[in-house]
């Protein structure tokens, strides 16, 4: 039997975790939704996740503050995030990239699109995709 894929997604607009929820789901993948930071972490911890999908403004810790424990924790330093924000200046790109993310999307964002990097930034970490992941 094959292992889902493991996905946290945290954001703090409901609407929008569920859509990416709903998106990542129907491809195949096990995901778990985090509304803030802190509880990002949490979940983190206790799902050990295969990637991680970070909004950057959140309550309690922002994206680029749970990204940075991520990045100094040893057991989760080299764990896959993805930035998904709608703060899209470049300087906030450049900020994601030199606290470590692997891809930087921005809000709004076809769906597809979200899929296709999903899987180009797992491909790169060495996981193996089979079926519809």
């Amino acid at each position: 039997m094959n292992e889902r894929i493991k996905v946290v997604v945290a954001d703090d607009e409901d609407d929008f975790a569920n859509l990416v929820r709903l998106v990542l789901t129907v491809e195949g993948f096990d995901v778990k939704v985090a509304v803030n930071g802190r509880e990002a972490l949490e979940k983190i911890k206790s799902f050990v996740p295969d990637l991680v999908i970070l909004d950057v403004n959140m309550p309690y810790l922002t994206g680029f503050q749970v990204l940075e424990k991520l990045r100094y924790s040893e057991k989760f330093k080299n764990l896959p995030v993805i930035m998904l924000t709608v703060r899209n200046a470049e300087n906030d790109e450049l900020d994601g990239l030199e606290y470590g993310c692997d891809d930087y999307v921005t809000k709004p964002f076809m769906p597809n699109q979200l899929v296709a990097r999903v899987r180009s930034v797992l491909r790169r970490s060495g996981k193996k995709l089979n079926g519809k992941t």
